[in-house]
């Protein structure tokens, strides 16, 4: 019989692969067909497996059952919580978990990414103003938004005595204006939230990610800040220094606290996350130009702020250039990073960012 050409025909399933390995746990792959197009496509059969572990083995159907018939466009929530809702109570889930499944069918969706899924690149520290800094931050995670700019990695130098407080915190409670003025202290304010960075040249180490949200699609804030900072645990572990997570968003070692990190998350898709860990700090400079309060320190089982941060320089034992050299080759390696630099354009972005916004008195005082 004949094939009427102007007949519709019927959209063929497509196969699609996603995998995703748990931070401390196992794989997870799902292999799906989609068919329909636009609003109506739909997963039509998945296939979830991996090197995990499911009891009962009946529960892997009702895994499987529980994604069939989901709108392909469906968001991580909801992925999570059919899955969810489809095992039994008593059933036992070990190495992954509903989310972790949401984020294999995401991957295998196109709808969230992980690193191999990027072409990388790494910025290597280049002496500018604070303010230029920090406005880089805006302009480099617009550019990835944007699409202009690659997923990056952008480590910070500067020459002044500064600090960097948090987009939500008061200048009044967080500084001491009579120490920062002997001590010469440029104070920004930055677009993340979070604390306070005493920022001394040399005497610590910052850097930004930019990237895109399909990176840590699903993932809390909390989850989020060791799976973006797994490298630089490599990174330390190469240098001798033994380093973890403390929540929400300290890093730690044995020893003491050695940094923080921050986020700001773009309604457009992209997000900014660095850190700042202490090299070689004053702390006594640093407790005169910052007013750090017991109430800051109550829940870090320690008396005195000044034991709050335990410098890298005493812990690698190496010059700061040389840590810095290690973290950059090791995401290098990693990630398959390329290095680079900031660009002209670019950097008179933020130059002209720098004096409209972060050299202002109404955004340094927009939290009085």
């Amino acid at each position: 019989m004949p094939v009427d050409d102007a007949a519709p025909r019927e959209n063929p399933p497509y196969t699609h692969h996603g995998e995703y390995k748990v931070p401390g746990g196992k794989l997870v792959v799902a292999d799906l067909e989609v068919a329909g197009q636009g609003p109506d496509e739909r997963i039509v059969r998945a296939n979830v497996n991996g090197d995990f572990f499911l009891e009962p083995d009946e529960a892997l159907d009702d895994i499987n059952a529980a994604l069939v018939g989901l709108d392909a466009a469906s968001p991580h929530s909801s992925i999570r919580d059919a899955v969810d809702a489809a095992v039994d109570d008593d059933a036992v889930m070990f190495g992954f978990d509903p989310a972790a499944v949401a984020t294999a069918v995401r991957r295998a969706l196109g709808l969230a990414t992980g690193w191999e899924d990027h072409d990388w690149e790494v910025i290597g520290p280049v002496t500018l103003p604070i303010a230029v800094n920090v406005a880089l931050d805006e302009v480099m995670t617009r550019e990835v938004m944007e699409g202009t700019r690659k997923p990056t990695l952008r480590f910070w130098d500067w020459n002044e005595p500064a600090v960097a407080i948090g987009s939500f915190q008061s200048v009044r409670n967080e500084i001491d204006p009579e120490g920062a003025a002997r001590h010469g202290v440029t104070v920004v304010r930055r677009i993340s939230g979070g604390g306070a960075m005493f920022m001394e040249a040399g005497n610590c180490i910052t850097y930004s990610l930019y990237l895109p949200a399909s990176l840590v699609d699903g993932m809390s804030f909390a989850d989020s800040y060791p799976f973006l900072d797994a490298w630089v645990m490599e990174s330390l572990q190469r240098l001798g220094v033994e380093a973890f997570y403390k929540p929400l968003n300290d890093i730690a070692t044995p020893q003491g606290k050695i940094g923080g990190a921050a986020q700001k998350r773009f309604a457009g898709g992209a997000i900014l996350h660095h850190v700042t860990m202490s090299y070689d700090i004053d702390a006594d400079k640093m407790t005169e130009v910052l007013r750090i309060g017991k109430e800051k320190i109550s829940d870090k089982g320690i008396a005195s702020a000044k034991k709050r941060v335990d410098p890298l320089k005493r812990q690698a034992g190496v010059p700061r250039a040389e840590i810095i050299e290690t973290m950059v080759s090791t995401f290098a390696a990693r990630y398959g990073a390329d290095r680079t630099e900031i660009g002209a354009a670019t950097l008179q972005r933020a130059d002209r960012l720098a004096d409209e916004k972060f050299r202002t008195e109404e955004w340094l005082n927009r939290v009085p």
